[in-house]
């Protein structure tokens, strides 16, 4: 995984030594630490504050950087961090600047200039250090990975190491870039996780760079917890694959771009084993993600509590070459010499797509992870939180698992 630290984009020209010790000499801030007021009761001279004052030692991270002038404007603004600048923006009548958030146990300088309408200038300036955080709330892991070439469906899952309380706060840092416009929302799985998808039938446009990014740097997520690291990923979203296929015509078809490009009969779920009303022997209908490959995958029967031995109960130990796993509940697309005679006839699986050996093996080198399936045919529908079938949930309904209620346009 990719850190690194919130540093972004300087506002202003640099101001000198001279300038700095000018601002620490103005009056109003060396009483009161939380702000420094320079310029009061100069004539014709405007006013100017900085939040977090000088000398202050406790500044709230999440609060950020402000400065605010009074009878004038912003000409310069120059906010530092180790030498480097600080991301923030000024206001469109340049009265005033707003950081972004703050590291937390660091020290920051601020350099500002206003000037009057009759031509007055008045400099401030302030350093000041942030709360340590008690609790550093880190990214532990995302999915896709670094550079990783996925299929159009792929969705970003973002994993913490700690409970975010503020789940808005931190939704607020997240960022997703793409090179052709997308339209999306992020949803919280959980405390820990939040998945970021495009809209139902909308997926990433094929060929293209896609960039998130997690300003979490000051963000406070709980009580004394606060991120101190961001964190970038970039990934490339492939070729279109899209994959269908249906237990009642036993047909499989792969589509590139919009054109077949291949196509081979099956065998999928021959039901049989319910379990608290779900028979788990079936395939699952609806729209699935690839989400891994395994060369050989170990197949047993030990996820439904059976022995491989017990063989008067079903179970089962099979070495599976060229599998693409579809879902969490074991659906994968595979090889299956021995039930060649069924495909394209006949449903003899646990609830896998067996496939011809040579197809599958086309299958595995072919596919990205993120490769839409589409099944259709079974009673058996595919729960969204059943492996990366993200899409299984209704735009409204996913939207509304948003903390701040909203969709992102990618572009």
């Amino acid at each position: 995984m990719q850190r690194r630290l919130g540093t972004g984009v300087r506002a202003g020209a640099g101001l000198t030594g001279a300038v700095l010790l000018l601002a620490a000499c103005s009056g109003g801030g060396e009483k009161d630490k939380s702000e420094t007021v320079a310029g009061q009761g100069a004539a014709n001279a405007p006013q100017v504050t900085i939040t977090p004052g000088d000398g202050s030692g406790k500044a709230k991270p999440e609060a950020g950087v402000e400065i605010k002038a009074a009878g004038g404007t912003l000409e310069q603004v120059t906010v530092t961090r180790k030498g480097k600048p600080v991301e923030g923006q000024m206001s469109a009548d340049k009265t005033s600047w707003k950081s972004r958030t703050l590291r937390p146990g660091s020290k920051y300088e601020v350099s500002a200039v206003a000037k009057s309408p009759q031509g007055k200038t008045t400099t401030a300036g302030s350093k000041f250090s942030t709360l340590k955080a008690e609790n550093e709330l880190e990214i532990i892991d995302v999915t896709p990975d670094k550079n990783e070439k996925v299929g159009v469906g792929m969705p970003i899952q973002v994993t913490f190491n700690h409970d975010v309380g503020d789940r808005k706060a931190v939704e607020r840092a997240l960022e997703v870039k793409s090179t052709k416009a997308a339209t999306g929302a992020w949803y919280w799985m959980s405390d820990t996780q939040v998945v970021f998808r495009t809209k139902n039938g909308h997926y990433w446009k094929a060929n293209q760079k896609v960039t998130f990014t997690a300003k979490l740097s000051g963000v406070k997520s709980s009580k004394k917890t606060y991120g101190v690291d961001d964190f970038t990923r970039s990934f490339r979203i492939g070729d279109e694959h899209m994959i269908t296929a249906s237990t009642k015509t036993h047909r499989l078809t792969v589509k590139k771009n919009g054109k077949k490009v291949n196509g081979w009969g099956i065998s999928a779920g021959r039901g049989g084993r319910v379990v608290n009303g779900v028979d788990t022997y079936l395939t699952t209908s609806g729209v699935h993600l690839t989400m891994g490959k395994e060369n050989p995958a170990i197949m047993t029967s030990e996820w439904m509590g059976v022995k491989p031995d017990d063989k008067a109960n079903g179970g089962y130990k099979e070495v599976i070459p060229f599998a693409v796993r579809i879902s969490n509940s074991g659906e994968y697309i595979h090889s299956m010499a021995s039930t060649v005679w069924a495909q394209g006839h006949q449903n003899v699986s646990h609830g896998c797509l067996n496939s011809p050996p040579s197809k599958a093996e086309w299958f595995y080198n072919w596919s990205y992870r993120g490769d839409p399936v589409v099944i259709s045919g079974s009673k058996r529908g595919l729960d969204y939180t059943n492996g990366w079938s993200f899409y299984q949930l209704s735009w409204k309904k996913w939207v509304k698992g948003s903390a701040l209620d909203r969709e992102v346009t990618t572009g």
